[in-house]
């Protein structure tokens, strides 16, 4: 028997399984970790404290979910600074799952975007640090913020 989609008032499809830590899906009835909601709307400053805190806490994939958020609300002129972040975010995830090949390639892909902010960082981003993180390997859990 096929279950019906859950979708939202547009006709959207969500997916209403419960995830882990990590941001894989589980069976439905499993108990699983809160996600983010879909219509998530932060400042950059409250963005940046709450990925911090989820990266913090070792959910880089919620931390993702934060960024992207963010970056989709973002003015075209930090698009790809919050698009970098994301990516740091998901790079770690892939990393966490054991994915080393696609953690490299998207925690590379995320410090060429946010070098592009070296030179006037918005919102107290430490752009120099994270680029530094990625550089050293990007183990342990990157400093948004100066």
């Amino acid at each position: 028997m096929e279950r019906e989609r859950d979708r939202d008032e547009t006709g959207r499809a969500r997916n209403a399984r419960p995830r882990d830590e990590l941001g894989r899906p589980l069976p439905h009835g499993a108990p699983g970790v809160p996600t983010m909601p879909e219509d998530l709307s932060l400042g950059p400053a409250d963005a940046l404290r709450e990925a911090q805190r989820l990266l913090d806490a070792g959910r880089p994939f919620h931390a993702h979910e934060v960024l992207e958020a963010a970056w989709k609300a973002a003015p075209e002129a930090e698009r790809e600074l919050w698009r970098g972040l994301a990516q740091l975010a998901v790079g770690l995830t892939h990393a966490r799952r054991g994915n080393a090949q696609g953690a490299a390639r998207l925690l590379d892909r995320a410090a060429l975007r946010i070098a592009g902010y070296a030179a006037d960082p918005p919102h107290g981003v430490d752009v120099n640090g994270l680029v530094e993180f990625v550089r050293a390997g990007g183990s342990g859990v990157p400093r948004l913020r100066s």
